[in-house]
């Protein structure tokens, strides 16, 4: 039996540069969306509303999963899991950490249950404590379902069944979930923000499943088509670009945390990955790369940071907004540079390592 192993050949580094602009766009929308020029009218509307970052986090990983893996044979499930364990829970870790000592020392309390939860991965499970603790956690709990969903997945479908097979259902599966989605916040279950059914509706792994599915099916679309030449696709790019901010801009109707900009998201992840022009040119610059390969810690790391940092300030007498938002930020970028280099690779390398018994496939 032939056992996956990602196919390095298929990676866009101009697809990882994207990650850093939705994490630092989160980022603004939690501390700095009231400051300079972020708050300006030309471009408030895009910050006000920039936790759809999460939502393209996660279309983009169930893409950058099918990419990694489609070759022929099976994944082995304990081996893959592993694998994305240590990508993921090493900074994961760290910020819990950097978070308790911050309580320990200066709130001098914590609540022991949303840190076992936080610990757990489990904290989007259990409605009331998606956001606990390190807040931006909770999308990490859903992903960790992603990838503990996705052996199966890839074994007993994306491995056995052709693009048009699983075409009706992943697209049924989006409707049905939108259509709940809005049934359920418009009906007397929906006693909204902050409230358990805000949990369930919002931030429950099951209800951004459709968004992974999603990523799934436009990486089989986008490897089903083998296309080797790459093309200039910048003013497609700029184009589904605009579409994405007019829609930002004047919708006052759907709420778009639940796969629904998927509509933009997929064109705009699959038009960088075949790009080469100028905006891949920039996108795969050695800064670039290595911004995106920080957005992970840049997202993860960003409440602690802050925490610290607006404690630090406020001892010093700095307490302008503006500053104490640039200062952080600041902070927050080498912070995430050193968890990079330092915490990131070498524990990821090392959990690698780590000899595990091979499991029966599911």
């Amino acid at each position: 039996m032939k056992i996956y192993k990602p196919n390095r050949f298929m990676r866009t580094d101009q697809l990882t540069f994207t990650r850093f602009f939705a994490a630092i766009s989160i980022v603004i929308f939690h501390y700095g969306n009231n400051i300079f020029p972020f708050y300006s009218e030309p471009v408030d509307f895009l910050f006000k509303q920039a936790n759809i970052g999460v939502s393209y986090f996660f279309i983009l990983s169930g893409f950058v999963m099918i990419i990694a893996y489609k070759e022929r044979g099976e994944i082995e499930y304990v081996d893959f899991v592993k694998r994305r364990f240590a990508r993921i829970y090493p900074v994961y870790a760290l910020a819990i950490l950097v978070l308790l000592i911050y309580y320990i020392l200066i709130l001098k309390s914590f609540g022991y249950k949303s840190v076992i939860l936080n610990l757990t991965l489990l904290q989007s499970w259990v409605p009331g404590f998606a956001l606990s603790f390190n807040t931006p956690g909770w999308s990490l709990a859903v992903e960790m379902f992603f990838y503990i969903s996705f052996p199966f997945l890839f074994n007993h479908f994306y491995n056995k069944y052709s693009l048009k097979s699983l075409l009706v259902p992943i697209i049924l599966f989006f409707f049905i979930s939108q259509l709940a989605f809005l049934f359920l916040t418009s009906s007397t279950f929906y006693d909204g923000f902050p409230s358990k059914s805000h949990d369930i509706l919002y931030f429950f792994p099951l209800m951004h499943f459709n968004e992974f599915l999603l990523g799934n099916l436009a990486g089989l679309a986008f490897l089903h088509r083998r296309q080797k030449k790459h093309a200039n696709t910048d003013w497609h790019l700029l184009l589904v670009f605009g579409i994405l901010c007019v829609w930002l801009k004047f919708n006052h109707y759907f709420v778009l945390h639940n796969g629904l900009l998927m509509l933009v998201f997929i064109p705009i992840i699959m038009l960088t990955a075949v790009n080469n022009g100028f905006i891949a040119k920039l996108f795969n610059q050695k800064i670039c790369v290595f911004l995106g390969e920080i957005s992970y810690g840049i997202y993860i790391l960003q409440i602690p940071v802050y925490k610290w940092c607006t404690d630090i300030l406020s001892k010093i007498k700095i307490t302008n907004e503006t500053s104490v938002f640039y200062i952080s930020l600041i902070s927050l970028l080498i912070t995430a540079s050193l968890s990079y280099l330092y915490v990131e690779t070498p524990l990821r390398n090392m959990i690698k390592r780590w000899k595990i018994a091979r499991q029966p496939l599911i």
